[in-house]
């Protein structure tokens, strides 16, 4: 049998439970030596010229020898138990009767303790060794290390520090080092933007240790309780010694109790998991974003029962407890914690799917306008003056939700149904606005709240910035002697509301752009009435009826996906598109929902992303189809597709127009090594670059009012459209659940039960029909058409006359036919063949 000595590292690099360690092990090489008996070590009881020393002069020398860094002899098994089965050199063997040496855990010694209680059968030595090191912060940091000593030396903690293992790591061929770092990984799929080199800990062998711990009844009490203990320590190391910073490898006790795949079972929702999350919470935002790259490495079954655990814990907090306004969910530590926690998993989640992290628009510089200097003089705090403010975890890892193409788990999945029931929304968004420092606010982690629950949040916003503008344009009309105007007042001709419109709206915009985040209020010129509402979604829905009409060209429109786009040959002016931006920014600030049908790149453009080939897919189908089938070719590209980088299209009246991706496009072939760029070139000139003077203007149009609103931090490009157009789902059942009735009908008049019966019994196209007559959009507003409130008034006896609606009030007028045959006929004819009927 091979005997070695080594130099011990120095001590400053020791933590303290090393420290002790060693102290102990140079304490009984003194006193009972390492058992060789050719040992030539001056400071070991095994050599022949060692002066024996009693405990008291041992106990000294042992604190002397480790500070001077003397050698220290492997353990040698003496001649009685050289027939004794050994387990793998590669590992330390700890004392089989009782296990005091073991200071932290690896996989091999792990394996040792569980022979040996199989054995003895009994498992109290290994819940003793759980307890112990599960519970200490150094012995589970020390543990299950992946870059271990030689084999054939030692394993204790005689290690070089992670400094030299990345010193020496740098020194390895590159080969090597890659082949080493993939061995380390139990799962494929290695995420580019994430070196797992970086981490210290194996967690292959982390997961196999826990495999064998939770196939035992025996253990699963020492898991728990060891968490229990470990966490209240963990959490004061990091909020007031800043361990993380002088030691990264801190971050392992959280990537190991991480691993154990049973921490959502009730055992630890009670008490350890939420301990642990408190702890977590703790750890800097570095540390978090690590945590979140390298869970992005392991993959999809890795980040869903991550999110799984938090998403437990958070729902049966919930449901275990009352909450109400006064007793805020916000004030919940153990809700709180599990959420960001969770955006931890929901971060990894877009890492480990398809990123885009490039291909950003150029940001517009905020629009600003004088009432600053009016804010001020009047003392008016502006706290609903900032912008959108950035995510630190975000910020820390360089990506946004908005870069997904496609994440590894649905967005979705990672709403929590129960919490949205309970948040209490007007407290939330103060905390968000005012009490970030102090309060939590689960807008700050958007991820978690439905589109619902946002849209609350957003209302709070708009409401309170339509009254502070009220309030400061009432005190600025006292000061100027003027009459007030606390309202965005626009008057129009029905004949020419396109011009009345863009003329009015410009106007604020270039003056005062704080008028248009005042509430808006149309009146139709000759016309009485009160707007509630229902004249401004007319006004609306009668500008974008004519801008988007076919003959005017400023959007051309697919039959197949029945569609808009930017039309790049249109004749109209930006002014156009800016009004186009301004409807659409004054719809989701008013609450209104629009008959608007755009591609989902339009959204994705207006939250700052570019258009790219795979946004091809909706917003020219054919085209993409083309191209798809260009990079998949696997003939002779230049031969057989004949393709050069000179493109064309054509223009407002059917025209070609040819257009060179590159100078002299015509002159460069299309090949196989080049295709991709070709690809790429020919999506941004049709999404971006064709239509950069229109789209520019748009956008203009809806930041002038949507600038300072959180839109862009609470929802993604998808969540904006269902703001703007509404939600597909569509559940009729809601619909009449709140449905009110007017002019003597109610739910048991016999022509509402048969109208009732003949809407459910449509079919999906016939109901969206339905939708479109009665209210304006075939989609439902956000939280599904039992938010819609719409209106059933009778209109008559029985007569032929059709139905007729009032979109602007979500109210159908319906005669009362004499049966249920003529009300079908008479409907189906009204939706099919009318639109517009009684529009008021």
């Amino acid at each position: 049998v091979h005997w070695f000595c080594r130099r011990v590292p120095e001590s400053s690099r020791m933590n303290r439970a090393t420290a002790k360690h060693l102290i102990e092990r140079y304490f009984r090489q003194l006193t009972d030596g390492c058992g060789n008996g050719d040992c030539t070590n001056e400071f070991c009881a095994s050599c022949r010229d060692f002066q024996p020393l009693d405990n008291n002069s041992a106990a000294a020398k042992a604190l002397e020898l480790f500070k001077i860094n003397a050698k220290l002899c492997n353990s040698h098994p003496s001649k009685k138990d050289s027939d004794t089965p050994q387990v793998d050199s590669t590992d330390h063997c700890p004392t089989r009767e009782n296990f005091s040496d073991v200071h932290y855990l690896t996989e091999n010694t792990v394996s040792m303790i569980l022979s040996f209680c199989e054995e003895e059968g009994d498992y109290s030595a290994l819940n003793r060794i759980i307890g112990r090191i599960f519970s200490s912060a150094d012995a589970l940091m020390q543990s299950f290390r992946k870059d271990e000593p030689n084999p054939t030396g030692n394993r204790d903690s005689l290690e070089p520090t992670h400094a030299d293992k990345n010193a020496k790591q740098s020194e390895q061929p590159a080969e090597k080092m890659g082949a080493s770092s993939a061995a380390a990984l139990p799962d494929e799929g290695l995420n580019e933007m994430f070196d797992p080199c970086e981490v210290t800990v194996d967690i292959g062998a982390v997961r196999r240790v826990y495999d064998k711990f939770l196939s035992l009844d025996q253990v699963e009490a020492a898991l728990v309780n060891a968490l229990v203990y470990l966490t209240p320590n963990v959490e004061l190391d990091l909020e007031y010694l800043d361990v993380y910073e002088t030691n990264p490898d801190y971050l392992n006790i959280f990537i190991i109790v991480l691993e154990n795949r049973n921490l959502h079972s009730p055992e630890y929702l009670e008490v350890a998991l939420p301990q642990f999350c408190k702890a977590m919470c703790k750890l800097p935002v570095s540390a978090l974003a690590r945590l979140s790259k390298l869970w992005s490495v392991y993959g999809l079954p890795h980040i869903r029962r991550m999110m799984e655990t938090f998403q437990q814990l958070i729902t049966f907090t919930v449901v275990s407890n009352e909450y109400d306004s006064e007793n805020l969910v916000n004030d919940d530590q153990t809700v709180v914690a599990a959420t960001q926690c969770l955006k931890v998993a929901f971060y990894a989640n877009i890492l480990g799917g398809e990123l885009n992290v490039e291909h950003n628009e150029d940001e517009e510089e905020d629009i600003e306008s004088d009432e600053l200097t009016l804010h001020e003089l009047l003392g008016e705090e502006r706290l609903y003056k900032k912008g959108p403010r950035v995510d630190p975890l975000e910020k820390e890892l360089g990506v946004r939700p908005v870069d997904s193409i496609k994440p590894l788990i649905p967005f979705e999945e990672f709403v929590n149904e129960s919490l949205n029931e309970v948040v209490e929304m007007d407290k939330d968004f103060t905390f968000f606005k005012v009490n970030a420092e102090t309060k939590f606010s689960f807008q700050s982690c958007p991820f978690i709240l439905n589109v619902i629950t946002k849209n609350q949040g957003l209302y709070y916003d708009n409401r309170i910035r339509m009254y502070s503008e009220r309030r400061l344009t009432a005190l600025y009309s006292m000061v100027q002697g003027q009459q007030p105007n606390p309202y965005l007042k626009l008057k129009v001709r029905r004949d020419h509301i396109i011009d009345d419109a863009l003329v009015r709206l410009e106007m604020i915009s270039m003056e005062n752009p704080s008028d248009l985040k005042k509430q808006l209020f149309v009146e139709f010129e000759g016309e009485q009435g009160v707007d509630e509402g229902g004249v401004s979604k007319e006004f609306f829905q009668l500008v974008l009826e004519e801008i988007f009409n076919p003959d005017i060209g400023m959007f051309s429109y697919d039959d197949d996906t029945k569609l808009f786009w930017f039309n790049s040959s249109s004749l109209e002016n930006e002014a156009q598109y800016t009004l186009v931006g301004l409807v659409l920014g004054l719809a989701i600030y008013n609450n209104c929902i629009l008959d608007v049908h755009f591609p989902m790149v339009v959204y994705r453009k207006l939250m700052g992303k570019k258009g790219t080939y795979l946004d091809l897919s909706d917003s020219h189908p054919a085209l993409y189809q083309s191209l798809k089938e260009l990079l998949q070719y696997s003939g002779i590209v230049e031969e057989d597709m004949m393709l050069t980088y000179q493109i064309s299209h054509t223009d407002l009246f059917g025209n070609p127009i040819l257009y060179d991706l590159k100078e002299q496009g015509d002159q460069i072939p299309v090949t196989k090594e080049n295709r991709q760029e070709f690809v790429d070139m020919y999506a941004d000139y049709i999404l971006n670059k064709s239509v950069e003077r229109q789209f520019k203007a748009f956008k203009k149009g809806f930041l002038i009012v949507t600038n300072e609103s959180p839109l862009k931090y609470l929802f993604r490009p998808e969540e904006v459209e269902m703001l703007i157009c509404g939600s597909r789902k569509l559940d009729f059942e809601a619909l009449e659940k709140t449905t009110e009735y007017d002019g003597g009908y109610s739910k048991d008049s016999q022509i509402i039960k048969d109208f009732w019966e003949t809407i459910h019994s449509f079919g999906e196209e016939q109901k969206r029909l339905f939708l479109q007559f009665t209210t304006g959009t075939d989609r439902a507003p956000v939280g599904g058409l039992g938010k819609l409130k719409m209106i059933i008034a009778k209109n008559g006896s029985d007569t032929d006359r059709l139905p007729t609606s009032h979109t602007c009030f979500n109210a159908l007028l319906l005669p009362e036919y004499s049966s249920k045959e003529k009300l079908k006929e008479r409907l189906l004819k009204a939706i099919t063949y009318a639109k517009g009927f009684g529009m008021l």
